[in-house]
């Protein structure tokens, strides 16, 4: 896919580990192993800009990023950072950005926190020149690929993405260097009720789990069932089978075992040829109307479905 200047869009997620490449050890003043008259010793890569750019910045002139998509702060890693920066200094600089006489965090609020936990002074930053909309960009991205953010921040930070740059999902996951499945399967869980996306953020449950428990068609037995996971401590596997059970029990599954008609039974058979999938025709008694069912197995597969059908919102899904 092209931009409007017949280039290829970028890959954030990869241009962003350039602006993170981890950096060796940068001892801070009172480490083990520093000498307070020399500054302190880095490896840089061969950038005249990079090595510029990096200042050691006193922790009282730097605020938070205002477009933090973490919200969950687990206070034991924090506490492991903090000795590990008592005992090593700061591994790797934080980045920031210059903003009204002082320095916004682009990048590493994390490390700061950690930083001013262990009562250190100042701390190693690198300073870009970024816009409003890099550092909102850009923000969204470092967080977005962290491993360590719960499945709901997660799906936030994409929804924010989509929402404040207009993508698609499929064009997000290009400019994020990632698969739409993955894009799609987290954003779904914003359809869960806010007490089953409280459970996901307090780990009670996975994200396994929570994909399984949407198969079910209503917010009260998506409810049921997320406490009966959680109580009886349910396996993935024993939540996808209650939710086969139920759906399998349901009167629209039960209405489909009156024998159908040769016509239906051809329908059938002629949809599943063409769209490449399994699909039920269901009927009501008066055989006057009824509704098709289409099954997908996955994100890609409904995708596929879509585009043989001709829907080209497809990727709005």
């Amino acid at each position: 896919m092209l931009n409007g200047k017949g280039e290829k869009p970028r890959h954030l997620g990869r241009g962003l580990e350039s602006l993170l490449t981890p950096l060796s050890a940068f001892d801070m003043p009172g480490s083990p192993g520093s000498d307070p008259t020399s500054p302190p010793a880095a490896s840089f890569p061969p950038d005249k800009e990079l090595d510029a750019s990096l200042r050691e910045l006193p922790l009282d002139v730097i605020g938070p990023n205002p477009y933090q998509a973490r919200t969950v702060w687990n206070e034991e890693d924090l506490a492991e950072l903090t000795d590990s920066i008592r005992a090593n200094g700061i591994i790797q600089p934080i980045v920031v950005r210059p903003f009204q006489g002082r320095y916004q965090i682009i990048a590493g609020e994390r490390r700061f926190r950690a930083a001013q936990m262990a009562s250190l002074a100042a701390i190693p930053a690198l300073v870009r020149e970024v816009t409003e909309e890099q550092l909102f960009e850009w923000s969204l991205v470092e967080n977005i690929h962290r491993r360590d953010l719960n499945a709901i921040e997660r799906a936030k930070a994409y929804q924010r993405y989509l929402n404040a740059f207009s993508l698609t999902q499929a064009e997000a996951a290009e400019r994020l260097g990632e698969d739409r499945s993955v894009i799609a399967n987290y954003l779904r869980l914003l359809d869960l009720p806010e007490d089953i996306r409280t459970m996901l953020i307090d780990g009670r449950l996975s994200m396994g789990h929570a994909r399984a428990i949407l198969g079910l068609p209503t917010d009260e037995l998506r409810r049921k069932l997320a406490n009966r996971a959680m109580a009886g401590r349910l396996s993935v596997r024993d939540v996808e089978r209650l939710v086969r059970k139920h759906l399998a029990d349901s009167p629209a599954q039960k209405a489909t075992a009156r024998p159908k008609s040769m016509h239906i039974l051809d329908l059938e058979d002629r949809l599943k040829r063409q769209l490449g999938t399994r699909v039920a025709i269901q009927t009501a008694r008066n055989g006057q109307r009824g509704r098709i069912v289409i099954e997908f197995d996955s994100i890609d597969d409904f995708s596929r479905i879509a585009e043989t059908l001709g829907l080209a919102c497809v990727d709005e899904t």
